[in-house]
């Protein structure tokens, strides 16, 4: 409850579309990533922000842990025994640091900020140069209010790109920036929404993302690796064929035919984005735009596109997903009243009506007035056709009551 007992006022969310108010014990006003209108999910008090899908992320856990379990609990033993002077105990204990390593890497990647664009609270005001503007779009809006041109150019490394504007967020998006479906964010340097990380890859996670899958890779040649050398030991052991070294060992036979599977698959990425860093693209850009026989504007050769991702600094986030909002400063409500003129506001709309309850026969006699003045208008209106001659328009009450007063008339 606020000061002098009045409620505050609700704030429309367009993430679920429904209206919903914030309060707190303490009175303090609500934190930024409590009225964030993208699909994210928040943990820790707005601390780590994952994805609309993070529940992929148990899947894809267990998918690399889980392995690594079998194989220190049914493979290991002999390896220990194979190599002398504690390498064997050494090489049982890397893969379990390294997977260690690669869940760190992993909420590294979907646990933080991949370069969301914070929205406007407004539309941009226009330029004053219109010349770029299409002439379509200039004539659809005159006599109406000011909307932002679709398109607009910018130059990028002495080439024209073009820019689109973002309905969603208000915005013009800079180059290599696109809306994401999935959370309703306009990421920087959109790469693409991984399931199985569960977050957009963008310019501040696709360093962690590609190490990642790059790890993932190593671990799966590894245990590879590893279970090839425990069945070998085992034929040599036991002098026996290759299939009763597997029958004598299940779980080698099984890691190996998972992790050739998974070797294929995380390294034909790995393969892909390698190829993608060293001609400085992102996967959004290949499968849309296709720079073959285009120079590519970001291009600054494969030592510099190199540097450019695992060199260069990576940017703060634009978002302070912890501050704390006053929702009685106008831009916060500019955007809440701007933002809600769709879904948004209709839910107010129909909230607000619900608090006004009107009694059902006196809204079915309005209804009928309103139906019967509009067929009224139509026939004054229109050529008057033999059926609005020859027929009147009655209220379908007075029908009633007419008829009733017919029926009285024969029974007298």
């Amino acid at each position: 409850m606020h000061k002098g007992g009045v409620p505050p006022p609700p704030v429309i969310s367009d993430s679920d579309g429904q209206i919903f108010t914030h309060t707190h014990s303490n009175g303090s006003p609500p934190r930024l990533y409590q009225l964030w209108k993208g699909s994210n999910r928040f943990f820790l008090g707005g601390r780590l922000i994952f994805g609309p899908d993070f529940r992929s992320l148990f899947l894809t856990i267990s998918l690399i842990v889980v392995p690594v379990i079998l194989f220190c609990a049914f493979v290991s033993q002999r390896i220990v025994n194979e190599f002398p002077h504690h390498m064997g105990r050494v090489l049982v204990v890397f893969p379990v640091a390294f997977t260690a390593y690669i869940i760190f890497l992993l909420f590294l990647t979907s646990g933080r900020d991949p370069g969301i664009i914070p929205r406007n609270s407004h539309p941009p005001e226009p330029d004053d140069d219109l010349s770029w503007m299409s002439i379509s779009w200039i004539g659809s809006q005159t006599g109406g209010p000011y909307l932002p041109p679709p398109v607009k150019e910018v130059i990028v490394n002495g080439m024209i790109i073009r820019v689109k504007y973002c309905q969603t967020c208000m915005l013009y998006r800079p180059p290599r920036c696109s809306h994401c479906s999935i959370c309703n964010n306009c990421v920087e340097r959109f790469d693409h929404h991984c399931p199985w990380v569960g977050q957009c890859i963008g310019k501040r996670n696709y360093r962690f993302f590609f190490m990642f899958i790059f790890s993932i890779t190593f671990l799966c040649l590894y245990v590879f690796g590893f279970c090839w050398v425990n069945i070998r030991g085992i034929m040599f052991a036991y002098q026996c064929s290759l299939w009763k070294a597997f029958l004598k060992s299940p779980v080698s036979g099984i890691l190996i035919l998972y992790t050739f599977i998974v070797s294929w698959f995380v390294g034909g990425l790995t393969s892909f984005h390698l190829y993608l860093i060293c001609s400085n693209q992102t996967t959004y850009e290949n499968f849309r735009y296709r720079y073959d026989g285009k120079r590519n504007p970001y291009d600054v050769g494969c030592a510099g596109n190199f540097k450019e991702i695992f060199l260069s600094k990576i940017p703060h986030s634009r978002n302070n997903f912890r501050a704390q909002v006053d929702l009685e400063s106008p831009s916060v409500s500019n955007s809440l009243s701007s933002h809600g003129r769709g879904t948004s506001q209709k839910n107010f709309d129909m909230e607000m009506e619900k608090q006004r309850p009107v009694d059902i026969e006196e809204s079915g006699e309005i209804q009928v007035q309103i139906d019967s003045n509009g067929e009224l208008e139509r026939c004054r209106t229109q050529v008057r056709p033999a059926s609005c001659e020859s027929q009147s328009v009655i209220p379908t009450g007075t029908e009633k009551s007419l008829e009733g007063k017919e029926k009285t008339d024969g029974d007298h």
